[in-house]
């Protein structure tokens, strides 16, 4: 039986024809009957893809003979968590809404946080305690199942929403503190860390490979608590053994508070395609949103 997994990349890196680097992904990917999501611009690439073990090491091998110290994390699953294979040319590879603020060279962020190696976030916290703050730079969806151990989590549903909420005032208290920013694989706090800096932040961080890379060195045994949100058909992978007692559990199903980390898609279409948590029996009895249902039992009430 084939093995499958998934690869998850990013590199910032200047690239001055994205529309060659997107024909050449595309066939590549096809040739190698690869499923997933690539986005390319001129600060370079951000790719999720998914099939057969060895067709994955191949593509990893031939995309870093252009994106030459490109790394990897393979995750578990394969091609039929992604429904097909997109791949796009954009005007950025995360979508913050900072094109022309974004610069990039030939290392990478031009102005980012420093990079921690997991081992070094313990280290920081450790000696530094309440003047270390961890600044969440997902959506606060995302954050419902799990997060670092007393985060700061941003109200923000895009990371459209990033730049606004940083210049609110609601967040000056962190400028002087040590900020680690993290996100799950990394990329998204490349950017989010140094629109910051340029926004007064004096001393910001960001987790050297994400979440991702941090779960994988302490699974349950250090600062992260709950499961992983992912953009794929799973929807959240979790750290450590099965069953594991140092697991906590953070989200819970909006009907009836029972501890879940399962996201359903409201089924009150099209006037709402709102993504929310619920545990498989109350889905299986009202598959909507807590404001669809509750909208719902108010019309029958009223009948």
């Amino acid at each position: 039986m084939l093995q499958s997994k998934i690869l998850l990349y990013y590199q910032f890196r200047p690239i001055p024809d994205p529309e060659a680097i997107r024909l050449w992904q595309r066939d590549l990917c096809e040739s190698l009957d690869l499923h997933g999501r690539i986005l390319i611009s001129e600060h370079g690439i951000n790719g999720t893809v998914g099939g057969d073990m060895e067709n994955c090491k191949i593509y990893a091998k031939k995309t870093k003979e252009y994106f030459r110290g490109m790394e990897y994390k393979w995750s578990e699953g394969g091609k039929d968590d992604f429904p097909k294979l997109s791949v796009k040319v954009r005007d950025e590879i995360v979508a913050f809404g900072a094109a022309d603020e974004l610069k990039v060279d030939e290392h990478g962020v031009i102005g980012g946080g420093q990079h921690l190696k997991p081992h070094e976030v313990n280290e920081m916290v450790e000696k530094y305690g309440d003047d270390v703050v961890f600044f969440d730079g997902r959506n606060a969806r995302e954050a419902e199942i799990g997060k670092f151990k007393n985060a700061v989590v941003p109200d923000v549903e895009t990371t459209h929403d990033f730049i606004a909420e940083i210049e609110s005032g609601k967040y000056d208290w962190m400028k002087d503190k040590r900020v680690i920013s993290y996100c799950t694989g990394g990329i998204r706090c490349e950017i989010l860390s140094s629109l910051m800096k340029n926004r007064g932040f004096n001393d910001v961080y960001q987790i050297d490979g994400g979440i991702v890379r941090y779960g994988e060195k302490y699974g349950n045994q250090g600062l992260w608590e709950g499961s992983l949100f992912v953009f794929d058909e799973r929807m959240h992978t979790e750290f450590g053994i099965d069953n594991d007692p140092n697991f906590i559990q953070l989200g819970h199903c909006v009907h009836c508070g029972t501890g879940t980390n399962q996201f359903y898609n409201c089924t009150n279409e099209p006037h709402c395609r709102q993504q929310y948590l619920s545990c498989e029996s109350c889905w299986e009895e009202n598959p909507y949103c807590k404001e669809c249902a509750d909208k719902n039992a108010d019309a029958e009430a009223t009948a």
